[in-house]
């Protein structure tokens, strides 16, 4: 609740937790201004998912790895959207050439099943000695049984693979309609099936047309419509949802 850094979430539960800072995304910059003697650790989307889709230059996550060690902090990733092949990688961390000390985890890896999960690097687990961090309702045999299911799915099917060329194709399709509307889209960005695409109009009034005609996907950061469909989707599913959209847009 603390480390969202959204207002919107925050306003009914304070008085709030005191010592997190919020800087701008893709700011390495404005993250060494935030560091002081008493920070410990940087946390951060590897990939903005409320936050609009916003992908990170190269060498951003490379440029917090060298500052978290030279200022001896933990970087912690919050993978809770990007992990478990929604990028093409099973963590998108990997696309940056670097290994975080923290992750963590949800969504994607128990299905439809609500799990979550935090992973520590071998070099700092020593931080959590077992029964140190722990849950109520953690670790249940059936939404574990569940991970473990879609873990295996993927590795044995080269989900992530799949992931990377169909998100290619989806990419390919949504930047021709934002050619055909030009005065409608500002254009599209993500990594994987992960997909962001910046409006010029609202995104609510999009969505809700697109729910009417049956395509459901939903807008973040006000203008930008968030793709995030089954790490399974066909090509035939992808020109069929890009139809829909071009009708919506059509109209709009």
């Amino acid at each position: 609740l603390i480390a969202t850094g959204q207002e919107k979430i925050q306003k009914d539960f304070d008085p709030l937790i005191p010592g997190f800072k919020y800087v701008e995304f893709n700011n390495i910059s404005a993250i060494k201004e935030a560091i002081n003697e008493n920070t410990c650790a940087i946390l951060v989307e590897p990939i903005q998912g409320e936050g609009g889709v916003n992908i990170p230059t190269d060498d951003y996550l490379q440029g917090l790895r060298v500052l978290c060690d030279e200022h001896h902090l933990l970087l912690m990733l919050d993978e809770v959207q990007t992990g478990i092949a929604r990028t093409g990688r099973m963590f998108a961390y990997q696309h940056y050439g670097i290994v975080p000390d923290v992750i963590t985890l949800a969504k994607g890896l128990g299905g439809v099943l609500p799990i979550g999960a935090m992973l520590v690097s071998a070099e700092k687990a020593d931080l959590l000695p077992p029964g140190s961090h722990a849950s109520t309702f953690g670790a249940t045999p059936l939404v574990c049984s569940a991970a473990i299911a879609v873990i295996d799915y993927i590795m044995e099917h080269n989900i992530c693979a799949l992931v990377e060329q169909m998100g290619r194709y989806f990419v390919e399709r949504l930047q021709e309609l934002s050619l055909k509307y030009p005065s409608l889209i500002h254009g599209v960005r993500g990594k994987g099936l992960m997909i962001g695409m910046a409006l010029k109009i609202n995104g609510a009034t999009v969505v809700n047309e697109c729910l009417t005609n049956g395509l459901l996907i939903n807008s973040t950061a006000g203008d930008v419509l968030r793709f995030v469909p089954p790490l399974i989707i066909t090509r035939e599913e992808i020109d069929e949802a890009c139809e829909i959209l071009d009708r919506v847009l059509l109209h709009s």
